[in-house]
């Protein structure tokens, strides 16, 4: 049977004739059938597999689905992506997913889209120009460079068409949220086709936290001959979010600390003072006072104030600004030999100022003091203030990130006997570049030191002194002493080179096998933050460099016992910086960077007449080489063959994943995905942490959405009912260093609905999110939760020329 390279299509969409090969394809899966446009990718493995073939863990939503669910942005596709969760620390700022409890790369047709950096910065990605997104768990460094453990997240970007088509959409919701858009495409000529789209969304957004998003995309084909094309495209986006730093927060009140007692269950007399002046020493009366404010949760889950939040209006909206240009060439030198060439710069930027810490300290035997400050209730003028916030922070950041990014694949296929072959050569280049400033000002228990015992510097901020009703100090973040607490920058260069086997036996067995050589250089360079902040870091200090080499495979084999069922096996190692806003001492002598290793055991099948595609694995992935302190080593005493460091911990995450799609008929579509997962973090054998459930991510998590189409009221086309379900289990916030080791956000269940009507030109959809306003907490934030959205309600109207 004559195999369509996936790559191969990506040149040969550009003809209208590919439409009438595609019709004459053997074997159509839902895998095609509901996400064509993958065929114009050919990212995932880099070869001709289809997806019963593939030996490798992939999820694919494709565009009806994101259109169906009303969804705008890659946090709210997370839902379609089983083992993918929001990361339990991400402080509510840019896109921070995890998958299978580990870092994810994020890429635009395969190149670099912008790292998951946490809570330094972050971009936040939209849909306005993505035709689908399709996810490779696991390593894929061979493929794609250095990489996250988790996997890719790869979004598949818009391309211009040679058919023309001129659709303008228009959106309005609650909380005077409204949208407006235009996606252009047409030939401009035989051989030149463009694409325009342009999107301006605006947001007062739940509890205020607002989001403005201005979008440019603009692409470019053209067909040089029947051999070669080239796409040039380009990107610019501006947006302005609002960062919740701390959502709901959970009250510290250490149940251990009063011999296991829940909160609901003491009274003031439990509440015992330290038997010395060294814990804040508490009257009877004020004992009381603190036990009457508890409730049964806190110190458990987070305490609940509806849409009230510890938002000051000094905080400053993440404004995030970006520009992408990336040039694609396609070569067909043989009718087996293609050639695809990648070259893409992007540079980002952002800035903002959010709120931190603010913890309600409530009761706490802390390495045996009661209630030490200023981890300990607030007292003022002998006033208790059982809901204040202390050890606030506020940290204002300045990042800008650059990187340049070059790929290279050449493939040949060829037959052997009755095995058909493909033999890959690949090899890659990326260049990223991070200046980041940031300053920070704190309230009055903020005190700095110098080694005489003089104070240089105490904080300034007014407490909160009630988190429900919360008040704010005047002014702006530079009346309040800010202190530079990080300056520097960090270059990470990379390149790799490989080579990768592919097998097709009989139509039974299928293999794959890469292996590839990756090198990872990192520098850093200081340039002094204040001394009043930290002393020994307040000068400049030399540039340092570490460079590593190592060798990255993925392994596996598909079984197809028969056309209907296929058994695959996958192995992958893959490598990334360890760290690509961390410190580099110049020191670090051979430590390889950080590894990651992912096995993978699946079964695939399909029925109803291929009509019908489900996956389930079963999988072990680690995140390993992670750094940890000797706890033998004292600087200035030990031997020099005493390591200050050891890198031998990791992060761990085993379980199952089932996916499904179903495309049954002209009436029912139906997805669902769900996962069993225990993530666990082992990087550290000497902490109080070590193998404890990772922060934020849950055991049990699983969405389904189901589309029903029929004729209704008499109307010449049908109308479209669709549902989702979404559960996610407890999520763990657990911090024994704060005193709150069982602390977790409770497990949810929401409802959504759409109803759609749509003609040949036109289209009017309603979705209908929270069906019954239930009240529940969307992530697990540090030390805390962010509250979900209530019900809310978007109607979009669409219209094709």
């Amino acid at each position: 049977m004559f195999k369509f390279s996936l790559i191969s299509l990506a040149c040969l969409s550009s003809y209208t004739a590919f439409a009438t090969e595609q019709a004459d394809l053997e074997h159509i899966t839902v895998y095609e059938k509901q996400n064509r446009v993958i065929l114009n990718s050919g990212l995932a493995t880099k070869s001709d597999m289809s997806l019963m073939e593939t030996p490798a863990p992939i999820v694919v939503v494709d565009l009806a689905l994101i259109n169906s669910q009303g969804v705008d942005n890659l946090q709210d596709l997370a839902r379609n992506i089983s083992g993918a969760t929001q990361a339990g620390n991400n402080y509510g700022i840019g896109d921070n997913l995890v998958i299978r409890g580990l870092g994810a790369n994020y890429t635009y047709d395969g190149m670099y889209g912008g790292a998951g950096l946490g809570n330094t910065f972050n971009p936040t990605r939209s849909l306005s120009n993505v035709e689908s997104v399709e996810i490779l768990k696991g390593p894929a460094t061979g493929l794609y460079g250095m990489g996250s453990a988790g996997g890719v997240i790869n979004l598949i970007e818009k391309k211009p068409k040679f058919d023309e088509q001129h659709t303008i959409t228009a959106e309005i919701g609650q909380w005077d949220t409204y949208s407006l858009g235009f996606d252009s495409t047409n030939a401009i000529t035989d051989d030149l086709a463009y694409r325009i789209n342009i999107k301006t969304a605006r947001s007062d957004g739940y509890r205020d936290l607002k989001d403005d998003r201005d979008e440019i995309y603009a692409s470019l084909k053209y067909v040089l001959n029947d051999q070669q094309d080239f796409l040039i495209s380009g990107a610019y986006i501006k947006d302005a979010l609002a960062v919740d730093s701390i959502g709901h927060p959970i009250r510290i009140y250490n149940a251990e600390s009063v011999g296991g007692k829940t909160a609901d269950q003491i009274t003031g007399d439990d509440l015992v003072n330290h038997p010395t002046s060294a814990g804040l020493q508490l009257s009877d009366a004020q004992r009381q006072q603190l036990a009457d404010s508890l409730a049964g949760s806190d110190g458990l889950t987070p305490y609940k104030f509806g849409h009230n939040g510890i938002i000051s209006p000094m905080a400053k909206d993440n404004e995030g600004e970006e520009l992408r240009f990336k040039l694609s060439h396609n070569y067909f030198l043989t009718d087996d030999l293609f050639l695809n060439q990648q070259l893409q710069y992007r540079n980002f930027t952002t800035s903002f100022a959010r709120q931190t810490g603010a913890y309600n300290y409530v009761y706490w035997n802390r390495r045996n003091i009661i209630n030490a400050d200023p981890r300990a209730p607030l007292v003022i003028d002998d006033v208790l203030y059982p809901f204040a916030a202390r050890r606030q922070e506020y940290r204002q950041v300045e990042a800008d990130e650059k990187s340049l990014q070059y790929f290279v694949d050449l493939r040949y296929d060829f037959a052997l006997g009755d095995i058909d072959n493909e033999f890959l050569v690949n090899a890659n280049y990326e260049d990223r570049d991070i200046r980041l400033t940031q300053h920070s000002i704190y309230d009055a228990d903020k005190m700095i030191k110098n080694k005489q015992g003089d104070l240089i510097y105490q904080g300034s901020l007014p407490y909160i002194l009630d988190i429900r009703s919360p008040e704010w100090g005047a002014g702006s973040f530079a009346d309040y002493d800010p202190l530079m607490t990080s300056n520097y920058n960090k270059k990470v260069q990379s390149w790799g080179v490989g080579i990768q086997h592919v097998a097709y036996i009989n139509d039974v067995i299928t293999t794959r096998a890469g292996v590839a050589m990756n090198n990872i250089k990192q520098t850093y360079e200081h340039f002094g933050v204040d001394a009043r902040y930290r002393a020994s870091a307040s000068e400049p200090t030399p540039q340092q460099s570490t460079d590593n080499k190592g060798i990255t495979y993925n392994l596996g084999a598909t079984y197809r016992p028969t056309d209907n069922i296929a058994l695959f096996i996958n192995h992958a190692k893959g490598r990334a910086a360890y760290s690509v806003l961390g410190t580099v001492l110049g020191n670090e002598g051979d430590r390889d960077d950080s590894e990651s290793l992912s096995s993978d055991l699946g079964i695939r099948f399909k029925a109803l007449d291929d009509q019908l595609l489900a996956s389930l694995v079963v999988f072990n992935t680690e995140r390993t080489n992670l750094q940890y302190t000797n706890p033998d080593y004292e600087d200035g005493v030990s031997d020099p063959d005493v390591p200050k460091d050891f890198f031998d911990g990791k992060d761990q995450t085993t379980g199952i994943e089932f996916d499904l799609n179903a495309d049954i008929n002209e009436q029912w579509k139906i997805n669902f995905n769900g996962v069993y997962q225990d993530a666990r973090d082992k990087k550290n054998p000497h902490s109080k942490n070590y193998d404890t459930r990772q922060k934020g991510v849950p055991h049990v998590a699983a969405s389904t959405w189901v589309t029903y189409s029929a004729q209704w009221f008499e109307l010449s086309e049908p109308l479209q009912i669709s549902g989702g379900i979404k559960y996610v289990d407890d999520r763990s916030t657990n911090s024994t260093s704060f005193g709150i080791p069982d602390g977790y956000v409770p497990s949810y269940t929401v409802y959504d609905a759409a109803l759609s009507y749509k003609t040949q030109q036109w289209q009017l959809q309603l979705n209908v999110n929270n069906l019954f306003n239930k009240s529940y907490y969307s992530k697990a934030m540090f030390l805390g939760g962010m509250p979900g959205e209530e019900r809310s309600a978007k109607l979009t109207f669409s219209y094709t020329l």
